[in-house]
């Protein structure tokens, strides 16, 4: 390890004279470019940037005039030189660097403006492998950390934000701060760390490595939140460059600003809803699903969600997979509702949603696939967890059935739509559902019994509610994620009255789990897979 240099303290105010400017997005050039040549400062540029300098009449140098040296081979090596580096490394004020530079004719470069090489655009796009490999940028993440590293004397900006604090800082005095530099070289440092996090992972997944020895994730800061779970918790929502239609690409039309499980929820509902090809309406509360249903539309979607637990639904978010319309503004709007997240709205709907002004709508022009691959994670103390994505999806061919008693055709789609739920509940997990609904959702209990008697309760409290002479889990379908260990969860779904049930099956108790079936004369059903959300 190099031993640390007695160096000078650095300058708390450095006026810049020479800039160096590469961009692969060159908005916002033209501005720049006119400040710094009107504050006397001296530009060096490559490649396009350099045109695009000169095409504004601008006195602009190419790197190679610096190095002696043109760019070559393909444009793979420009600035990778001693007197590009020394440059931007040499340390200012003291007298072995400075006594280095002065013998070999290395300039001082004060300010440096990069963006790097579009690589992860290039591979959002769908670019081959050859097109995302000339699109890994060598040079500028090289000068980025050797700008940051020697922050005490050179400011460097990689985004138009950055830029700008450079060029309201010149404007106001002439130079920047040594604290400036400092806030400019974190950000620098984040921005290099997350392009090598987009290559490595992308080129993890070429080969692929599942698991491969180092893992990175990188995210670009989509709000600074007022709390996190708690109000004593601060918190931020980060953005990555998955493109997954969904709540962190979604544009926010109106309402208060998201909180975390505002985001947590409608993450959780819009996976859900986008499950389903008919009209569909989810309702969560508390990262768990209170209300599931299909529709001829919308509107009739959203009532029969809402029927399954209006209690839980009070202050809940709601994702649907269609188009809101006007009407379908009309009836959601009747309860009070945190988060409408959806694919679109036309104007009826969103004149309709503009009255309530602290509910959050939520468009995303999109909804994720259901059986599109990738990864999701979770912290843990000292480290983190990393699974595929569950794509599962179970259908009729799928199904063994172990019951002596076979389901009439209506019990299977029920029991398709059950499991289709439970999916997306928190362990563990009874969704009982018939006619394209839920009846009665139990979640997260410490054992699956106590999760079948929630979910009864459910039932019971919404046949009531509507008027029905018995619960409205009679005649449905129950869904359990994981296998029922013993038979008492299963009884306790039919003492609530489904007459057919679906489980992954692969207990060692799984014959005494049918026959307990058998004897209730209801059909059972196994998937072989199982669907956990711990």
């Amino acid at each position: 390890m190099p031993a640390a240099p007695d160096f000078p303290p650095a300058p708390d105010r450095v006026a810049p004279a020479r800039a160096l400017l590469s961009l692969s997005d060159k908005t916002g050039l033209e501005g720049v470019a006119r400040t710094l040549h009107g504050l006397g400062v001296e530009l060096v540029s490559t490649g396009g940037t350099r045109a695009a300098i000169a095409a504004l009449d601008l006195p602009v140098k190419d790197v190679a005039d610096l190095t002696g040296f043109p760019e070559m081979m393909d444009g793979r090596v420009k600035t990778l030189h001693p007197v590009v580096h020394g440059g931007l490394l040499g340390v200012r004020n003291a007298p072995s660097h400075a006594a280095a530079m002065g013998e070999h004719g290395i300039g001082p470069i004060d300010l440096v403006w990069i963006d790097l090489y579009p690589f992860e655009a290039t591979v959002a796009s769908g670019g081959g492998f050859e097109a995302a490999i000339e699109n890994v940028d060598i040079g500028g993440p090289a000068m980025i950390r050797s700008a940051s590293k020697n922050h005490g004397h050179v400011a460097v900006a990689v985004d138009a934000e950055s830029i700008g604090w450079i060029v309201e800082a010149l404007k106001a005095d002439g130079a920047t701060s040594l604290d400036l530099r400092k806030r400019l070289a974190a950000r620098a440092f984040a921005r290099t760390a997350a392009y090598d996090a987009a290559v490595s992972g992308w080129f993890a997944g070429q080969i692929a490595d599942a698991a491969p020895a180092r893992k990175t994730i990188a995210g670009t800061l989509a709000q600074t939140l007022r709390y996190g779970e708690n109000p004593h918790q601060a918190g931020a929502f980060y953005r990555t460059s998955e493109t997954r239609p969904g709540v962190a690409n979604a544009r926010q039309l109106q309402g208060k600003e998201l909180g975390y499980n505002n985001i947590a929820d409608a993450d959780a509902a819009y996976e859900l809803v986008a499950e389903f090809e008919t009209p569909a309406c989810v309702i969560v509360k508390h990262a768990n699903p209170c209300g599931v249903a299909t529709g001829g539309d919308l509107t009739e979607a959203y009532v029969r969600a809402l029927e399954c637990d209006p209690v839980s639904a009070f202050g809940g978010v709601i994702a649907v997979n269609r188009p809101l319309t006007g009407a379908d503004a009309q009836k959601i709007v009747e309860i009070f509702t945190e988060v409408v997240i959806a694919p679109g709205a036309d104007d009826a709907a969103k004149a309709v949603f503009a009255a309530k002004k602290n509910l959050r709508l939520l468009l995303t022009e999109g909804l994720p696939d259901p059986l599109a691959p990738g990864e999701v994670f979770r912290s843990v103390a000292g480290g983190f967890l990393v699974q595929s994505r569950d794509v599962a999806r179970i259908t009729a061919a799928d199904l063994k059935i172990v019951t002596k008693r076979q389901p009439t055709p209506q019990e299977i789609e029920d029991m398709l739509f059950a499991f289709t739920v439970a999916k997306h509940v928190k362990s563990n997990a009874i969704v009982y559902a018939r006619d394209g609904r839920t009846a009665g959702i139990g979640a997260g209990q410490m054992n699956r019994r106590d999760s079948a008697r929630i979910a009864s309760l459910r039932a019971a409290e919404a046949g009531h509610a509507l008027g029905l002479p018995a619960s409205l889990a009679q005649g449905s379908a129950c869904a359990s994620e994981a296998f029922f260990p013993f038979a008492d969860g299963l009884l306790e779904a039919v003492a609530a009255g489904a007459t057919a049930v679906i489980q992954p099956g692969g207990s060692i108790r799984d014959d005494e789990v049918v026959a307990a079936a058998d004897e209730k004369g209801v059909a059972m059903a196994f998937t072989g897979t199982r669907v956990f959300r711990h």
